[in-house]
């Protein structure tokens, strides 16, 4: 009888481990498809983000102002969820970067709302540069409509010092 109790507790431990490794699966299996339209895992991966930013994707590309030691900047969709080619709040962009004056050039975003700032972010555009270099256009402060944006394209001197390479300036629908 106390075998057959043995067995019987066994079969019911294992039964709850399993169904536990398989509730713990279904969890981070619906992380990871809730969060696929943002980080675009595929993308990421295939390396395929770079090459839609160096071609210029289907973005909207509005040329942005040189700097003093040249540069330019343009919007590149990455993620455009009304497929409009513009950028909304809550799409995903990047920038076309060119500039002879530097190899390692970094672009910071900023955007505000009614004059308050909602975002900010920065990403390098050089091989190095260990995450992708996509901006979210969203943030805690920015929870939805349209913003003012700004992203300057910018160099790192041997001084620690910024030079502004080029600026543009763009609307963020909602």
């Amino acid at each position: 009888m106390r075998i057959v109790s043995t067995a019987a507790a066994t079969m019911r431990h294992s039964f709850v481990a399993v169904a536990e490794a398989l509730l713990i699966a279904a969890i981070i299996a619906a992380l990871l498809l809730a969060l696929a339209p943002v980080y675009q895992p595929a993308d990421f991966l295939a390396g395929t983000e770079q090459a839609a930013a160096a071609k210029g994707g289907n973005g909207h590309r509005a040329g942005g102002k040189p700097g003093a030691d040249g540069g330019s900047l343009a919007v590149v969709m990455v993620y455009d969820r009304n497929a409009d080619g513009q950028p909304n709040w809550y799409d995903t962009s990047t920038f076309a970067v060119s500039t002879t004056a530097t190899d390692k050039p970094w672009v910071t975003l900023t955007c505000a709302q009614g004059g308050a700032a909602v975002y900010s972010m920065t990403a390098g555009f050089f091989p190095a540069y260990p995450w992708p270099a996509n901006y979210t256009l969203a943030s805690t402060q920015w929870t939805s409509g349209g913003a003012d944006c700004t992203a300057t394209l910018y160099m790192i001197k041997s001084n620690g010092r910024h030079s502004t390479l080029a600026t543009l300036s763009f609307s963020v629908g909602a």
